[in-house]
């Protein structure tokens, strides 16, 4: 685990190496304080040193002392530029992963678990690499100095120390053992904390339009307690090492009094000696509860890491092929094939295919509707295009190429998307349309904004293209938010259109301009469009219509009429629909 985190610290190598060296060199220094100290008193005050002897001693005491707090600070941020950097590295690296990640790798994780391990996660590795840095250096420089000091002084009072330790250590690894597991479920609490948040944000609206606030209340309770509850749960394990410390430090000074009170007495031991000697059994306890505290940041940080290495290690479902890279590839012409095409969400598991059997052909130009129930599997189907999803059975062809032969970034150029959930993200309006094309000029941002029916609207706007949108685009309706939507994929100018029923908020006029700005500048393109609404596909090159699984039928508005039960069903219900409503 620690092998697989170290290579991110690239760039930050150099002060990943002064902490420990320079907290090493604080410990040295800290090792002597107490021999100056001892001949202070032994020489200096009880001895025929005197006060020049005190003088000397004492000025080698403060430059140790200087030195020791230059080498403790140089130390101290040389941790904390090497943790930062460890943790900016981790997050990039986190980040460019997700990017990569299919439809499928963001379901399998979930967004507020990757939340969680983007941040709380790399805050803890951060934490614990800064205290490690420091801490799993100084402690046992400082531990096998002052015990090496001690023995040197009295070797016999050196065993109430010798016995006292292995106790410390049998209990500390007792209960770090027991929080390994407590760590990782309290993470795991975490992201269902986030995730409780998180969607209550993104619908809020709905839980205001419901009246589901309490509701809400005690759903985020739940979760706020259970986290409580693992935390709760860890902490009552982590306290039991301060006690645990405590009680063996005192145990170790009380026989050290009371062995070296009689080593005074009998001439054996200086007082001086016996001062520092206390002092470095001070200094060996503190060394063992700092790796105690650090080896128990360690088990949290393990199970940080054990998340983190999950997602960068993850491969993702749907990569480029080796192959795909250097092949020649066809002209773009906007041909869409599905030969016997299956697929289910769950490639490996034993549900039901959401599509089975399909075989369609979609011809460069043509206008092609795909109508049908809800869970028929529309957007399931347009989605296999772009190979958001693959196929668990057959081939989708784009320019009689399958889409897997694709390296992604030109499979997707090709193609000019508006998902059934349209999403704007938070800076102006034009930054926003220049997602379809970073590179298009102002004549073409305003004549795709006129195509998509945004033109006027956007104009009435306080600084137009200029306007900045928030997060998500609430600052504009639904219908407004679809338009820019679809001028952003008509900017990219793409071989293929797809639009996931993405005219559903605007009025039957503005969508009839919408269909006929189709028709007029995008003569060369395929539109692949998915609508509620019969009167939006009916002067469509070909009407799909879906039933289940499969393709139940297909043809135009006046074959399927004559031919089609389902689709003539669906199209006389909304027709029943609209008179009631007028």
């Amino acid at each position: 685990m620690l092998k697989k985190l170290s290579v991110h610290i690239r760039g930050f190598e150099k002060d990943a190496i002064k902490a420990p060296l320079f907290i090493g060199i604080e410990a040295v220094c800290e090792l002597f304080l107490p021999l100056l100290m001892a001949g202070i008193i032994d020489d200096g005050i009880n001895g025929d040193g005197g006060m020049a002897y005190i003088w000397k001693a004492g000025l080698g005491m403060l430059a140790l002392s200087v030195l020791s707090l230059y080498c403790g600070m140089t130390a101290a941020k040389s941790s904390a530029v090497a943790s930062q950097g460890l943790g900016r590295n981790l997050r990039g690296e986190m980040f460019s992963k997700i990017q990569d990640f299919s439809f499928a790798d963001i379901d399998r994780f979930s967004s507020a678990s990757l939340i969680t391990r983007l941040t709380n996660d790399v805050n803890t590795i951060q934490l614990t690499t800064m205290m490690c840095l420091r801490m799993l250096v100084r402690a046992p420089v400082q531990l096998i100095s002052a015990l090496v000091v001690c023995l040197v002084m009295n070797a016999r009072l050196t065993l109430v120390i010798v016995v006292v330790i292995p106790v410390m250590c049998l209990l500390l690894w007792l209960i770090m053992r027991s929080c390994e597991k407590l760590f990782t479920r309290f993470q795991e609490k975490i992201d269902g904390l986030n995730n409780t948040v998180q969607e209550n944000l993104i619908g809020i609206r709905v839980v205001k339009a419901f009246v589901r606030a309490n509701h809400e209340r005690a759903k985020f309770k739940k979760s706020n307690d259970e986290l409580r509850d693992a935390g709760l749960a860890a902490v009552m394990r982590v306290i039991l090492i301060s006690p645990v410390m405590m009680l063996a430090m005192y145990a170790s000074i009380l026989g050290v009094m009371w062995f070296g009170g009689g080593f005074v007495a009998r001439g054996e031991l200086l007082p001086g000696e016996l001062y520092a000697f206390f002092s470095y059994i001070v200094q060996v306890l503190m060394s063992v509860l700092m790796v105690g505290v650090c080896l128990l940041m360690l088990t949290r940080a393990v199970a940080c890491a054990k998340r983190v290495v999950e997602v960068l290690e993850a491969e993702p479902d749907i990569a480029d092929s080796p192959e795909s890279h250097g092949r020649a590839l066809p002209e773009s012409r906007g041909k869409v094939e599905f030969r016997g095409v299956n697929f289910k969400y769950s490639a490996s598991g034993s549900g039901d295919d959401v599509l089975h059997g399909i075989d369609l052909t979609v011809e460069p130009g043509q206008f092609v509707a795909i109508v049908g129930g809800t869970g028929t599997g529309k957007s399931t189907l347009v989605n296999l295009i772009p190979r958001f999803y693959d196929v668990t059975g057959g081939q989708v062809l784009v320019d009689g190429m399958d889409v897997r032969d694709y390296p992604l970034a030109e499979l997707r150029s090709r193609i000019g998307m508006v998902l059934q959930t349209n999403v704007l993200f938070s800076g102006t309006v034009r930054e926003n349309l220049l997602w379809g094309r970073a590179d298009a000029t102002e004549a073409e941002l305003v004549q795709a904004a006129k195509n998509a029916q945004a033109y006027d609207f956007i104009m009435a706007m306080p600084q137009g293209f200029d306007t900045r949108l928030d997060q998500g685009g609430v600052n504009v309706s639904g219908g407004q938010k679809q338009r820019l939507c679809i001028a952003r994929a008509m900017l990219r100018h793409p071989a293929i259109l797809i639009l996931d029923d993405s005219t559903s908020a605007v009025d039957s006029a503005t969508e009839a301009e919408i269909r006929r700005s189709f028709s007029e500048n995008l003569k060369d393109t395929t539109v692949i469009i998915i609508a509620q609404r019969i009167s939006s596909v009916r002067y469509a090159d070909k009407i799909v219509v879906l039933d289940d699984d499969h393709i139940a039928a297909e043809g135009t508005h006046d074959e399927l009429m004559a031919t089609c039960d389902i689709y003539r069903e669906i199209y006389q219900s909304q027709q029943e629909g609209a008179i009631d409503n007028g």
